[in-house]
């Protein structure tokens, strides 16, 4: 998504070569202090003020998922499986050093750092998932079949209780050059069907089954009128994770760190400590 909010946004770039040499993922980095790994969700890295925040007071490390970095969209053919990617994410933080970083993950986000989190247990010294995916209910199923078959001018529904929001238009705001609005569109669509490799046609990946394997003291954050994740997941999380704190926005969506900014960067700081 284009990013025309006025944030600072990532002060550097590091590429660190993984996958037996294979790909080559990007770190977007900003901040200084205590190391925060974040997270992006499937609409791809969109340094938004909520990451803004955290890099006031972390040095952020935000990994693009393979193939959504522009000029490196075949990286996405590099990696077969689920697990593969979790194995990948695992070597770049390992590269950088970042063992006992505190993690941040949102969405399709939160889902990784779960995952990483099960896998290895002493990778992060703490966790916050803001509406993670990667958990099914008959009676509460997550609508990313019906997001990704939807026509554009709709996604906004979908992730936001008030799409009328400033900052929920300017996350969906295309280029004002009109020659940049076709490559804009393109990489969007391009880096949605990179995240489907592992959320469509919904993402459950056994989650539910590692959810113990989690020690890190977590922070689940949702949205009571989240549509793409129904806040109804997020007991689920509670119960699965044996250290988990959870807490519910009201008129909030999917996408709380913009609709509840404050409110969000408090929760999280306060959590962090």
């Amino acid at each position: 998504m284009s990013n025309t909010t006025n944030t600072t946004g990532p002060q550097r770039d590091k590429l660190v070569s993984v996958w037996n040499d294979q790909i080559k993922m990007r770190v977007r980095i900003a901040g200084n202090g205590p190391p925060l790994v974040y997270f992006h969700p499937a609409a791809g890295l969109y340094w938004d003020a909520f990451v803004d925040g955290l890099a006031r007071d972390y040095t952020v490390y935000a990994p693009e998922l393979p193939g959504t970095t522009p000029g490196d969209a075949y990286a996405i053919y590099k990696v077969d499986e689920y697990s593969d990617l979790i194995l990948i994410y695992e070597e770049v933080l390992r590269k950088l050093g970042l063992k006992g970083a505190v993690a941040v993950g949102q969405s399709m986000g939160g889902m990784i750092a779960c995952d990483l989190a099960a896998a290895y247990p002493d990778l992060f010294s703490k966790l916050v998932c803001l509406a993670p995916s990667g958990l099914w209910r008959d009676d509460a199923p997550p609508a990313v079949a019906e997001l990704y078959s939807s026509a554009p001018e709709k996604i906004p529904s979908f992730v936001f209780h008030d799409p009328s929001l400033p900052g929920a238009q300017a996350m969906f705001a295309l280029p004002e050059n009109p020659a940049e609005i076709p490559k804009a569109i393109a990489q969007n669509v391009w880096t949605l069907g990179c995240a489907g490799k592992w959320m469509w046609p919904f993402p459950e990946h056994g989650l539910r089954g590692r959810l113990y394997r989690i020690t890190a003291p977590t922070l689940v954050l949702w949205g009571k009128q989240d549509r793409l994740m129904p806040a109804a997941l997020a007991g689920e999380f509670e119960a699965g994770i044996g250290n988990c704190q959870v807490k519910l926005f009201d008129d909030c969506g999917h996408v709380l760190q913009i609709e509840k900014l404050d409110q969000a960067l408090a929760d999280v700081r306060g959590f962090l400590g």
